[in-house]
């Protein structure tokens, strides 16, 4: 059983790596041939197989919507995903070899989408626990240095250009395991990292508290990124240089 399940997942690589690499390969030819280049709907085939047909992501913990987050955030993880600052290995297998303008234009392509959101988590929690959740993420804790969510990823929650992901449309369970990396450092951002700040004085209890939240929140009505502000951040932030 084990056997089949890693031979799945090679082959579940292979075709992505095949699929993502025509695009490419298509891209080139028509380049040469003078005609018009490839949609990219049809170059983004792996990440779509894996995302969704638009990014909306799916109901598991390691394919997140994708879809409507901001070009430069979306870059960000493509690079960190191809040079090592996230480690998921089918990723760093795609990526390895891209480019950074073809990585601008995958960017691009999925930040302009703005399909429905997936369901939102539905599992009974204790009504504590989101209490707690939505105090963090709207008030923060002073006390503990600990600046609010909407603070740097917008009052609605649906980010700040041009390089703060939205937090909807997201699986409480993805949200406490990226936090969870963050936390342990496994997972980086453009020096000064702030999210590795924030999360290191974050609880267990917090986590599950603002993760559960989140996942809880409708959308909103009007889904798109918030723009750029020339307020300054509660902490400095690499990702999103003032």
């Amino acid at each position: 059983m084990y056997r089949k399940t890693i031979g799945f997942a090679v082959l579940l690589v292979l075709c992505a790596l095949h699929a993502l690499w025509s695009g490419v390969a298509f891209a080139a030819t028509d380049a040469a041939a003078g005609a018009m280049p490839t949609a990219m709907d049809q170059r983004v085939r792996a990440c779509t197989s894996c995302h969704g047909v638009q990014g909306q992501g799916r109901r598991n913990d390691y394919f997140p919507r994708i879809a409507g987050k901001p070009a430069e955030y979306l870059f960000n993880q493509l690079i960190a995903f191809r040079d090592g600052g996230r480690t998921y290995p089918p990723m760093g297998y795609l990526l390895a070899f891209l480019p950074d303008d073809y990585l601008h234009q995958i960017s691009e392509y999925f930040a302009a989408l703005q399909p429905p959101y997936p369901e939102s988590d539905h599992a009974a929690v204790p009504p504590k626990l989101l209490a707690a959740g939505e105090k963090l993420v709207e008030h923060g804790d002073s006390a503990r240095g600990i600046p609010a969510c909407i603070a740097c990823h917008g009052a609605r929650m649906t980010g700040t250009q041009p390089g703060i992901p939205g937090l909807l449309g997201l699986h409480a369970s993805y949200i406490a395991g990226q936090m969870g990396t963050w936390r342990s450092g496994t997972r980086h951002a453009p020096a000064p990292d702030c999210m590795h700040t924030i999360a290191l004085k974050l609880n267990d209890s917090d986590i599950a508290a603002v993760s559960n939240w989140l996942a809880r929140q409708p959308r909103p009505d009007d889904p798109r990124p918030a723009p750029a502000s020339a307020a300054r951040l509660p902490l400095a932030c690499g990702s999103q240089p003032q």
